[in-house]
């Protein structure tokens, strides 16, 4: 599923993605979100998406590089 484009989606509808996306599924193993996350939360990780000022994928990139 694609991030909602920044332009045309509100804060809220951006949350709900961030949210759906970093869902915990309870199963650590297989997942990998936590691990990609490391304990950190995902709508703090993502306020500037959610807020509109840098996009998804952007963030996404510096999050997976600060690994």
């Amino acid at each position: 599923m694609l991030p909602p484009d920044i332009a045309s989606s509100t804060p809220d509808e951006r949350k709900a993605f961030v949210s759906r996306q970093w869902e915990c599924m309870n199963h650590c193993p297989s997942c990998g979100k936590c691990h990609f996350l490391r304990g950190r939360d995902a709508l703090q990780l993502y306020a500037d998406y959610i807020e509109g000022r840098r996009s998804y994928l952007e963030l996404t990139l510096e999050i997976r590089n600060s690994l």
